[in-house]
């Protein structure tokens, strides 16, 4: 299947959850095992062979700008307002192309194969608009609360508390333009597609943590020494 050739790094969040930890610095900058969190997720884009990789700004960006962008990560501050999910990937589109982007948050942490591999090897744009990693109870570390997901025998997605998304997908662009919204949720362009039965999901076989409370760097550190 033809992979996305187009990444972005959602990196514009408060990182309220955190604490005192994102008084002085953005959250993709606290570090987890020796590693800030943005390079958890520039490691898995990197060896998954996508070279054009977008990150956006908006909290603290003095910190993270000149971070990624001595790694050539291409990155846009949103300002004066923070843009959301969907309007921030509008956004973007003039560096990221026309074309399906892979998209990530910057906040996770993953220990099993390659996450962006095993989505890009899932991939299959004749039939989907969207692809969603998701991740079953039992492999999500730090997570609080229940799933978003459900998938059906071929893996089309619905609404359901189930399956949790890990804020990686490939997804097609094209829906964003006829919002009219600058800032709005990813879910404006999700729940027409979910309608269309184009908007598929793949489970991952490793684990996966969301580091989005303070508790949660313990919780990585712990998921990452397992065997």
């Amino acid at each position: 299947m033809t992979r996305p050739t187009s990444a972005m790094l959602f990196a514009a969040g408060f990182g309220t959850r955190m604490g005192a930890l994102t008084q002085v610095q953005p959250k993709p900058m606290i570090e987890v095992a020796g590693l800030p969190l943005i390079d958890h997720a520039l490691g898995p884009i990197r060896t998954a062979g996508i070279a054009n990789i977008v990150a956006n700004l908006h909290y603290r960006p003095e910190r993270l700008r000149p971070y990624l962008e001595e790694r050539g990560v291409v990155t846009i501050t949103e300002a004066p307002d923070i843009l959301e999910t969907g309007g921030g990937l509008r956004n973007a589109l003039p560096e990221l192309g026309p074309d399906p982007v892979l998209t990530m948050n910057s906040d996770a942490v993953w220990h099993g194969p390659n996450p962006v591999e095993a989505l890009c090897a899932a991939w299959d744009p004749g039939r989907m608009d969207a692809l969603l990693l998701l991740v079953p109870q039992a492999r999500a570390h730090g997570h609080r609360g229940a799933g978003s997901f459900a998938l059906d025998a071929d893996g089309r997605i619905s609404e359901h508390p189930d399956l949790i998304y890990t804020g990686v997908q490939i997804i097609r662009t094209d829906g964003l333009a006829a919002i009219e919204a600058s800032a709005f949720s990813i879910w404006e362009i999700w729940r027409p597609m979910i309608a269309a039965g184009r908007m598929f999901g793949h489970v991952y076989d490793g684990h996966w943590c969301d580091v989005g409370h303070p508790d949660g760097i313990a919780v990585a550190e712990a998921m990452l020494a397992l065997s």
